[in-house]
């Protein structure tokens, strides 16, 4: 099963948890992307998160395809929020349910990876002295 959601509120982690919940699944992994108030030794203001939402949400579902036919997961959930954004608020929130830990970490890690290099989500980063666009990925 997959769930994919753009939004421009708050993300809810408990929520996102709580859907890949499964009797089947013993191991849950949760990345949860958060806003932290340094990059590059600047100190970051605020981030602004946008999205071509359509293409986005394909692409967002294509991850979650690909993980379910590569690992033995029961469930992914990819999560994304656009808008403004403040230290320590959430863009982003992946979770995986599978039988076991191994496949929900990698699966995981894949699924983050691959979304900061293909899905159509862009940041800018707002500093004291300045800002700039970027890609949502390191």
């Amino acid at each position: 099963m997959i769930e994919v959601k753009i939004s421009g509120t708050a993300l809810n982690i408990q929520s996102c948890i709580d859907w890949v919940m499964s009797p089947q699944c013993g191991g849950i992994d949760v990345f949860i992307g958060t806003v932290r108030n340094i990059t590059k030794g600047k100190t970051v203001v605020r981030l602004e998160f946008e999205a071509y939402e359509a293409m986005a949400l394909n692409e967002m579902r294509k991850i979650a395809e690909e993980v379910l036919h590569k690992w033995p997961v029961q469930k992914i959930l990819i999560h994304h929020r656009t808008g403004v954004l403040q230290t320590g608020e959430v863009p982003v929130i992946i979770a995986v349910a599978a039988a076991h830990r191994g496949a929900a970490f990698e699966a995981c890690r894949y699924a983050i990876d691959t979304l900061k290099k293909s899905v159509p989500i862009w940041k800018k980063e707002v500093f004291e002295d300045g800002e700039i666009w970027v890609a949502a990925h390191p």
